[in-house]
């Protein structure tokens, strides 16, 4: 009998030893709807079967950010596939990425990658003001987010929770550039003049689509999305003659002691390649490519025609956490 449990006991780990090494594991706080398809065909090229978990649409990233910390001893995940690019490095900080430097993303920017190869950038989307056209006309529409606090348009903006997701790096970004006491005051005017402060950038979007707001900040996917709906809406890069718009880059990361390391680099070689960013171009989600000469729908911008902000990611990581029980206060948290 000692001799069957050891052999039973040998082949259940072999079992779970081969069905590991054609695998990859996954987080990511990408839309399910568009990342999906990605994986699945990075699985037919590859033979490796992807094991996704995504991440709420109320509390993207940090979820998934909150569950690999609790992992930590014991990672489960390979791959962090983030929507935002202030989480990876969050994870950097505290420990969880390993590095990793893809070949195929040489062409990328700089900027957008971490010189260790803990995170890699790839595919951006922008924060943008949406308006409802039915109720703003093309003249009076703003053109700054600081135009947002005008009595005009007392109670008709929408702005996402800022404890979550692509709200609260913007948040830290503008406290950045602004310095600490501009954006409190920009913040608390904004809260002075009624801002309806809710779940998600979807709930945004669907607010100005309803004609519930007249405006409010969210992301570029969500202003495609509602444009492809048939709703009667138009986007505003803001702040193009002054800061600058927040550019969010997609970020990929390879968690530390994964059991599928090789396959995880495999993976991020993939998500970070030309073909993914021309993919996510023209997926509804219309994300702007970080490489140049990637050919986009027309509407769908470059980043060399947009102004975005001059900020530092990993900055923007350390203030996040510094400002946080600020805007948990201002959210009325």
């Amino acid at each position: 009998m000692k001799f069957i449990t050891i052999a039973l006991t040998t082949l259940f780990m072999l079992a779970k030893w081969c069905s590991a090494g054609n695998e990859v594991i996954v987080y990511t706080s990408e839309d399910q709807i568009f990342a999906e398809p990605i994986l699945q065909e990075f699985e037919k090229k590859t033979g490796i079967k992807v094991r996704a978990i995504y991440d709420t649409e109320e509390t993207k990233s940090t979820g998934l950010v909150n569950r690999l910390i609790a992992e930590k001893d014991n990672p489960q995940a390979d791959v962090f596939w983030s929507n935002d690019p202030v989480r990876p490095v969050l994870l950097q900080i505290k420990g969880l990425t390993t590095p990793y430097v893809s070949s195929v993303a040489a062409d990328i920017p700089s900027i957008y990658k971490d010189v260790d190869g803990h995170w890699t950038g790839f595919s951006a989307r922008a924060r943008i003001i949406l308006y409802n056209t039915n109720l703003v006309n093309m003249d009076e529409r703003p053109l700054s987010i600081f135009d947002l606090v005008k009595p005009k348009w007392r109670g008709q903006v929408a702005i996402a929770n800022p404890l979550f997701g692509t709200t609260s790096i913007h948040m830290a970004a503008l406290f950045i550039a602004l310095g600490d006491e501009k954006a409190k005051k920009f913040l608390n005017d904004l809260k002075a003049n009624g801002v309806k402060i809710v779940s998600s950038n979807s709930e945004v979007k669907r607010l100005v689509a309803r004609g519930e707001v007249k405006m409010g900040i969210t992301d570029t996917d969500d202003a495609h999305m509602a444009v492809k709906e048939g709703v009667p809406a138009k986007e505003v890069f803001p702040d193009q003659s002054t800061i600058g718009t927040f550019i969010i880059p997609d970020m990929v990361s390879l968690i530390k002691n994964s059991r599928n390391q090789e396959n995880g680099k495999k993976l991020i070689d993939y998500l970070v390649s030309s073909t993914v960013e021309r993919s996510l171009a023209w997926a509804p989600c219309a994300h702007m490519p970080l490489r140049y000469g990637i050919k986009t729908p027309p509407d769908v911008l470059t980043l060399d025609a947009v102004k975005g902000m001059n900020i530092n990611y990993p900055d923007v990581a350390a203030k996040l956490e510094k400002i946080t029980e600020f805007l948990k206060q201002w959210a009325g948290y």
